[in-house]
């Protein structure tokens, strides 16, 4: 091989380097759709208050001890949830809402899914989440109810604190108080870590979602229309905070 053509090949193996390293970089990473409903086996940090991925862990002891020199102890109550978890949550309240309260299928589908998602479909399936409160307070009844996070409750200073700091360790409100915003209520005690999240929503929205649930297997699942599947995907999973999808 003469010179020329040495230089010439190197140069072609080189462009073709640069352009492999770009397009790697470029790529959306791949989550499976085992992993985001929550079926695949949970591969993050579990402590006894916290399951998480390990780079929302470490966000999250480090937001921890910032609060905690406030005088706030932050504890999550609520994090990585598999899908058996979700769909027992889901059936319980579905049994109790149709055999005890003596509302109709539908009612208490539509009832349910004002707080609770169908199983599969729950951000706390992916490692990224947590409900948090401030465990420095009595924990007296329902800690995750609206009132306790304003006006008086045990767990305003908390929100104060989280409004002015969460975002500096990546955690972000996902259902906000927006008049306009749809799907679940505003929920002052979930957030979300952005830098894992935000890939998986986008991950798990490329999947067909409607075939996903429509082989859905809780009780309720019958329900499951094609117009009701359409507009819990549009208002549930997709009409969040919207610095979650930007």
């Amino acid at each position: 091989m003469n010179r020329r053509d040495y230089l010439k090949k190197q140069s072609l193996a080189s462009i073709g380097l640069l352009f492999t390293s770009n397009l790697c970089a470029n790529q959306k990473e791949d989550f499976s759709l085992d992993q985001l409903m929550g079926i695949a086996t949970f591969d993050g940090i579990s402590t006894p208050e916290v399951q998480l991925l390990r780079k929302a862990f470490e966000a999250y002891t480090q937001m921890q001890k910032a609060a905690l020199k406030e005088g706030i102890s932050i504890e999550s109550v609520s994090s990585y949830r598999s899908f058996a978890r979700q769909k027992a949550i889901f059936e319980r309240k579905y049994v109790r809402f149709t055999q005890n309260d003596g509302l109709s299928p539908q009612a208490a589908f539509e009832k349910i899914i004002e707080y609770s998602t169908i199983p599969g479909t729950s951000r706390h399936h992916w490692g990224t989440e947590i409900d948090i409160i401030d465990s420095s307070k009595p924990r007296i009844g329902d800690v995750l109810v609206e009132e306790k996070f304003h006006n008086n409750g045990p767990y305003v200073k908390l929100k104060k604190w989280m409004d002015v700091n969460a975002k500096n360790y990546g955690f972000y409100l996902v259902y906000t108080n927006d008049i306009n915003r749809k799907g679940f209520n505003y929920e002052p005690w979930h957030y979300s870590f952005k830098e894992l999240s935000k890939p998986m929503l986008d991950n798990y929205l490329s999947y067909d979602l409607k075939s996903v649930l429509r082989k859905a297997n809780f009780k309720g699942a019958d329900l499951l229309s094609e117009d009701l599947i359409e507009r819990y995907i549009q208002e549930h999973i997709k009409d969040i905070n919207p610095e979650l999808r930007s």
